[in-house]
């Protein structure tokens, strides 16, 4: 086998990627709580606080969000939005805080870690996520 699958007791259970069109961002903008549905309280104060950027955060973490239901394999049924949490590190790195309804997904799967890279442009944000158990 020439690729590295399993390093020190830890295994990649899953990855997912998604790409989400910043367009939708802007016109979910404008329908009351539908942000609150979908996003963690903190993802939005923090989205709200990049200024004219705030509607690209908020699709690449809806493309995480999308990505981690993926790296599951079961997608997100059953899954609240807001019970995946994704927020950046004090160096700026991403990455998911699972609640409630994730927190269980990501235990039937054996899950400890996910990991997580964004990227947007103008047009689309994009997130891969990537289950270690």
């Amino acid at each position: 086998m020439s690729g590295l699958l399993y390093q020190g007791g830890n295994m990649i259970l899953g990855v997912g990627i998604d790409i989400v069109h910043i367009d939708r961002m802007k016109r979910w903008k404008n329908i009351p709580g539908i942000f609150e549905r979908f996003f963690h309280a903190d993802e939005i104060r923090e989205a709200e606080s990049r200024g004219p950027a705030e509607v690209m955060s908020l699709a690449a973490r809806f493309a995480a969000k999308e990505a981690f239901g993926k790296a599951l394999g079961t997608g997100l049924r059953s899954i609240y939005l807001k019970d995946i949490h994704v927020m950046n590190n004090i160096r700026g790195k991403p990455g998911i805080v699972t609640y409630g309804s994730a927190r269980q997904a990501m235990m039937r799967v054996g899950g400890r870690t996910v990991h997580i890279s964004l990227s947007h442009d103008h047009e689309s944000a994009v997130a891969v996520a990537v289950i270690e158990g």
